[in-house]
């Protein structure tokens, strides 16, 4: 299961990308990182083609606040070294594309770039593979309903392995999924389980009362806080990524014959309809 910090890292109310002057994330996957040093923790990631509003500077890191909200220390080396005004940043966001997982071809190096599910890229981004679209066809394409939210979990996180602040297929924490699939269709969520808890009507702790769509969360620790979220699924299902099945899995919540199973039930502690 995902196991929480007292101090994951420091979050902010959500803030809207482009508010500030920031400047773009370079790296396809650029780690958040505890402290100014590569070998802290990761206490989250962003991606390339999303924007950074710098806090501060110290020795090639930069202290950085991300679009929702999550604080913490990035290395230059993944970051433009050019800030952007709050009218560039704003013109950036109106007009890049999202990445369904892509292959771009870089104009300055000549070299091909594989980006993650969520990136941005700039609308005249030559694709090689894959494909990225712009706003409106992903609201057409990625409409914000519980069963598309969890047919897209299925497609682009089945294979994905475990990650502690992760938050793309290629490597996610159970958190770093639902934020970054509930994104891809529309709707903004904080980065951790236990502030994703606090959102949208409590249900019953009853399958009866679930819809797909719907979060679950999980506790493992003697005073109930949430280190743990699940999406529930069709037909008595649930999704999520879990470091006890090393990444992606889909539970039948009535499978009684299944240790794991049992015991992450037994640790349900909430359910909420953010939908």
């Amino acid at each position: 299961m995902h196991v929480a910090r007292a101090d994951r890292g420091a979050s902010a109310p959500e803030v809207k990308e482009g508010a500030e002057p920031a400047v773009l994330v370079r790296a396809a996957v650029a780690p958040l990182h505890a402290e100014p040093r590569a070998s802290s923790e990761q206490v989250s990631q962003s991606v390339a083609g999303h924007l950074a509003t710098i806090l501060d500077v110290r020795d090639g890191w930069r202290r950085v606040r991300l679009g929702d909200g999550y604080e913490g220390w990035m290395h230059e080396g993944y970051l433009e070294g050019r800030a952007l005004s709050a009218d560039e940043s704003e013109g950036w966001n109106a007009r890049a594309r999202y990445s369904l997982g892509c292959t771009v071809l870089d104009s300055a190096s000549g070299m091909e770039r594989a980006l993650p599910l969520g990136a941005r890229v700039a609308h005249d981004a030559t694709l090689v593979v894959g494909e990225a679209l712009d706003a409106q066809e992903l609201r057409r394409r990625l409409p914000a309903t519980g069963i598309g939210i969890g047919v897209s979990a299925a497609r682009w996180f089945a294979s994905t392995s475990y990650q502690w602040g992760g938050i793309t297929p290629w490597g996610a924490d159970c958190s770093g999924m639902i934020q970054t699939m509930f994104a891809m269709h529309g709707l903004l969520l904080p980065r951790d389980a236990r502030q994703q808890a606090e959102l949208g009507a409590a249900l019953a702790l009853d399958a009866a009362a679930w819809e797909p769509g719907d979060l679950l969360f999980f506790s493992d620790r003697a005073d109930g806080r949430i280190t743990h979220v699940a999406l529930v699924a069709p037909e008595r299902t649930l999704m999520h990524v879990a470091i006890g099945r090393g990444g992606f899995a889909m539970e039948h919540i009535d499978n009684v014959t299944d240790p794991y199973t049992v015991a992450l039930m037994g640790r349900l502690r909430g359910a909420r309809r953010v939908l």
